[in-house]
């Protein structure tokens, strides 16, 4: 059951699906992130970390994913096994984030020495938040996990993508 907060709706379709991708805040003196999935549907974009979806599906997806990415940078990546009706179900934990594409206020990404990021500014909830997303391709778990190696990745296409659907209000 989806509430107010969440409005994805039954007709949505996800247009990108991207795991192990590590979220962090720009807030002054942040050191906290957080490992999730990044999926982007025709009206809403949605950080999920908190997953319904099998650790064992994950695993073999996360490798082949990193596989993808090495031979294309393209972003817009789906991933089978993981439909709709999942993102519905997982959307029901408060704790994810989803983004109705007029609530982001910046967009935009840029690569640094150790590999790209896409920086997103946004309002939820009447609360503005700022965060740097990453893909990883791999983690150190130990004393607690934390990204090691980052991937150079393209995302333009999510960029595009987003804008060309925003209403600009003057």
């Amino acid at each position: 059951m989806l509430t107010k907060s969440q409005s994805m709706e039954s007709d949505e379709r996800i247009q990108a699906h991207i795991l192990s991708v590590w979220r962090e805040s720009k807030k002054f003196l942040s050191v906290v992130g957080k490992e999730g999935m990044f999926l982007l549907t025709d009206r809403h974009l949605m950080f999920v970390h908190k997953t319904e979806a099998k650790m064992r599906w994950w695993g073999a997806v996360v490798q082949r994913q990193v596989l993808n990415l090495m031979k294309s940078k393209n972003i817009m990546l789906r991933q089978d096994g993981y439909a709709e009706k999942d993102l519905m179900l997982d959307l029901e934990n408060k704790k994810n984030v989803e983004l109705s594409f007029d609530d982001i206020l910046e967009i935009n990404h840029e690569e640094k020495p150790w590999g790209s990021v896409l920086n997103l500014e946004y309002v939820k909830d009447g609360k503005k938040e700022k965060f740097r997303y990453s893909v990883v391709k791999d983690w150190v778990k130990y004393p607690a996990k934390d990204p090691q190696k980052y991937m150079r990745v393209d995302w333009e296409p999510l960029v595009q993508y987003i804008k060309d659907r925003q209403i600009l209000i003057p």
